[in-house]
C-alpha cells in the first residue's frame, strides 16, 4: 500500500529541542495526512490534555499524493485536539504549503509545549532553528507573510501562521497559509497560539520519491480539459441550487431559504472574480481571486458556505459586504462559518439583522477578544444562553450550510461527524441534492438503515482522502478503480484505513466524555434514532456509540 516516507519531527516549543524518530510502521498502516497524525494523536497526546495547555500536540502533515504532479493534491493536514469542540479534530487546507512541507524530508511534524516568548519555528531539511518575534505580536496574516518575505526569503506558500485570533486563542482560529488558504475548523488556530508560535516556515529540497500510477497523468488532463462550473463560481455555484432546495440557512437559523440568494450566488462571485487561482499542481483551478476596486477590498472568495454565514445567516444580500467579511476573517485568521454564524446570533439577539457595519466591527471585535468580542470568541455553544438564542451546534462545533432538515442524511451525517456539524466529514449533502449519477442518489426525505449504511462508506472514503491527501473536489475523478491503481491496493483495504482513523477517533473522544448524548440535533428528524442504532451497528459500536475495548488494531491499543 502506497504512503508517505520519512520521519516524525517532534518540536517542543518549551524547551526549544528538536527530535525525530522512524514512524514507518504508522505510515505503512495509516498512509499519511490525518490517518498518521490521528494514530500518533491517539497514542501520544493525554486523553485529559487540555486542548489549550502545553501537552496538547499539533501535529501537521501530508500525504503520498503530494509526491506527486497530479491535480487535487495540493493539501496538507492539521491535527489536535479542539478548543472549539473538545475532541480530537482534523482539518485541511489548500494552497501550496504542502509540498514545502514535504521538502523538510518529514512525514509529520508535531508541534508540543509552550514557549513564554512568541516565536517562529522554522523547519529545514537539516533541522528547525526557532526565532524570536515579539514585533509580529497582533501582526495581522499579510504583514506574518511579508516578514517572512522580508527577513527568511520565503513566500507565504512555505508558512503555516495565526492572526490575533489565534493569539488571543479564540476558540474558533484558524491556521491560515498562502494568506488566504485555512485549515479552517475545530480553532487549531488557538492551539498554536496557546503555544506560543505566531508562525511556522517550511523549506527544504529533501522530498521523498514516491512511484505514482500512469494513471496520475490522466487524472491530472481531465483536471485541466473538464468544463466544470466550479472552475468559474467555486462552491458558490451551488447557492441557487441549495435555496432552492431549502437547504441555505438564513436569519440564524430561522429559515431554510434566503429572498435575496440572487445578489450574492455564484454569478455575483463570478462578476468580482479577476483571475485564475488554484492550489499546487492542480489544474481544476476553482479558487475565486476576487475584488471591488470601489470598495477597496481585494480577497479569494467567498466560497458557498461563507455566503451562508455571512450571507443569508446574517441577512445580509450585498455580495461586496460578504466579501469584506470574508477578507477579514482571513487576515485575522478565524473560520467564516463559525466566525460568520456567531455573529449572526449576535444579531438576532440585538434585533440588528443586515447591519454590515456592525457585521464587520464585531468581526474585528471577536478576534481581539474586545467587548462582546470576547463572548463570542467562546463560540456559540458556550455563549448561547448569555445571548438568549439557540445552540446551533453539535458537539460544540456550528452547522456549516446543506441544511439537515432538508437533507435528512447530511442531517444525520451532522449527529455522527466526530468533529461535530461539519458538511465535509462525510459530503453526504452531494449523495441528497444530487450531486452524483442517479444510481448512487438517495431521496432527500426520510431516514433508513440504508442511509446510515452509506454514511459509514462516506466517512470512511473521506478519511482515506484525508490520508491521501486527496480534495474533496476529485469527486467522479478519483474513482474506485484510480484509488486502486494509485494507492496500490484493494479499495475495500483502502477503506478499511479510513475506517481505523474515524473508530480511533471516536475512541479517543470516548475517553473524553464524548457517547450517543453528543451525535444529537437541535430539530427532529424522523426515525433519526432507528439511523442512528443503524449506524453504530454497522460501525460495530455500542448502543451508546462507544468504541468497544479490544476492537482497536492491537498498534493502536
Amino acid at each position: 500500500m502506497l504512503h508517505i516516507e520519512g520521519p516524525l519531527r517532534t518540536v517542543d516549543v518549551g524547551s526549544r529541542r528538536a527530535a525525530t524518530e522512524s514512524i514507518d510502521d504508522v505510515l505503512a498502516d495509516y498512509i499519511g495526512g490525518r490517518g498518521v497524525a490521528t494514530r500518533l494523536a491517539h497514542g501520544r497526546i493525554p486523553f485529559d490534555v487540555d486542548p489549550l495547555g502545553p501537552e496538547n500536540r499539533l501535529y501537521i502533515t501530508t500525504g503520498p499524493m503530494q509526491a506527486s504532479e497530479m491535480s487535487f493534491t495540493g493539501r496538507a493536514s492539521a491535527t489536535a485536539v479542539s478548543p472549539l469542540t473538545d475532541g480530537l479534530c482534523s482539518s485541511n487546507a489548500g494552497g501550496f504549503v504542502s509540498r514545502n512541507l514535504l521538502g523538510t524530508g518529514n512525514a509529520v511534524v508535531e508541534l508540543v509545549g509552550a514557549s513564554r516568548d512568541l516565536l517562529a519555528v522554522h523547519v529545514r531539511e537539516d533541522g528547525v532553528e526557532f526565532e524570536e518575534v515579539p514585533e509580529l505580536a497582533g501582526a495581522e496574516v499579510p504583514e506574518v507573510t511579508s516578514y517572512v518575505e522580508d527577513e527568511h526569503d520565503l513566500g507565504p506558500d512555505h508558512v503555516v501562521c495565526i492572526g490575533p485570533a489565534g493569539e488571543n486563542e479564540v476558540r474558533f482560529a484558524s491556521l491560515m497559509t498562502s494568506e488566504t488558504r485555512a485549515f479552517g475548523r475545530g480553532g487549531l488556530g488557538a492551539v498554536l497560539g496557546a503555544k506560543g508560535v505566531k508562525l511556522l516556515t517550511f523549506d527544504g529540497d529533501a522530498a521523498p520519491t514516491v512511484d505514482i500510477d500512469a494513471e496520475a497523468g490522466a487524472i491530472h488532463r481531465e483536471a485541466a480539459t473538464s468544463d466544470h462550473i466550479m472552475k468559474r463560481q467555486g462552491t458558490a455555484s451551488v447557492t441557487d441550487l441549495a435555496n432552492e432546495m431549502g437547504t441555505f440557512p438564513t436569519r440564524y437559523f430561522e429559515d431554510v431559504r434566503y429572498e435575496g440568494f440572487e445578489t450574492i450566488n455564484g454569478d455575483a462571485v463570478e462578476a468580482k472574480k479577476y483571475k485564475k487561482g488554484t492550489c499546487s499542481q492542480c489544474a481544476f483551478a476553482c479558487k475565486l481571486p476576487t475584488k471591488d476596486e470601489a470598495a477597496g477590498v481585494e480577497t479569494e472568495g467567498p466560497e458557498f458556505e461563507t455566503i451562508m454565514a455571512f450571507g443569508g445567516n446574517c441577512e445580509v444580500d450585498d455580495i461586496v459586504s460578504i466579501m469584506q467579511s470574508n477578507d477579514l476573517c482571513d487576515r485575522l485568521g478565524m473560520d467564516t462559518i463559525s466566525c460568520g454564524n456567531a455573529v449572526a446570533a449576535y444579531l438576532q439577539a440585538n434585533d440588528a439583522f443586515g447591519d454590515s457595519e456592525l457585521i464587520h466591527e464585531t468581526v474585528e471585535k471577536i478576534a481581539r477578544r474586545e467587548g462582546d468580542g470576547d463572548l463570542l470568541a467562546e463560540g456559540i455553544h458556550r455563549f448561547h444562553d448569555d445571548l438568549g438564542v439557540e445552540d446551533w451546534t453539535v458537539k460544540g462545533m456550528t452547522f456549516s450550510a446543506h441544511d439537515g432538515r432538508t437533507l435528512h442524511g447530511q442531517g444525520l451525517g451532522f449527529a455522527t461527524a466526530n468533529r461535530g456539524a461539519d458538511h465535509m466529514y462525510a459530503t453526504f449533502y452531494a449523495y441528497e441534492y444530487p450531486l452524483v449519477d442517479d444510481d448512487e442518489a438517495f431521496a432527500p426525505e426520510g431516514l433508513s438503515p440504508a442511509k446510515a449504511r452509506r454514511l459509514v462508506e462516506l466517512e470512511n472514503k473521506r478519511a482515506l482522502e484525508d490520508c491521501g491527501v486527496v480534495c474533496r473536489f476529485s469527486r467522479g475523478t478519483m474513482t474506485e478503480e484510480r484509488f486502486e491503481a494509485l494507492f496500490d491496493a484493494d479499495f475495500d483495504d483502502l477503506l478499511a484505513v479510513g475506517g481505523r482513523v474515524v473508530e480511533l477517533e471516536r475512541h479517543f473522544n470516548n475517553h473524553r466524555g464524548f457517547d450517543r448524548a453528543d451525535d444529537a440535533l437541535p430539530y427532529d428528524l424522523p426515525d433519526f434514532e432507528t439511523a442512528l442504532d443503524a449506524y453504530y451497528d454497522a460501525r460495530g459500536w455500542t448502543d451508546e456509540g462507544v468504541v468497544p475495548d479490544g476492537s482497536l488494531p492491537a498498534s493502536a491499543d
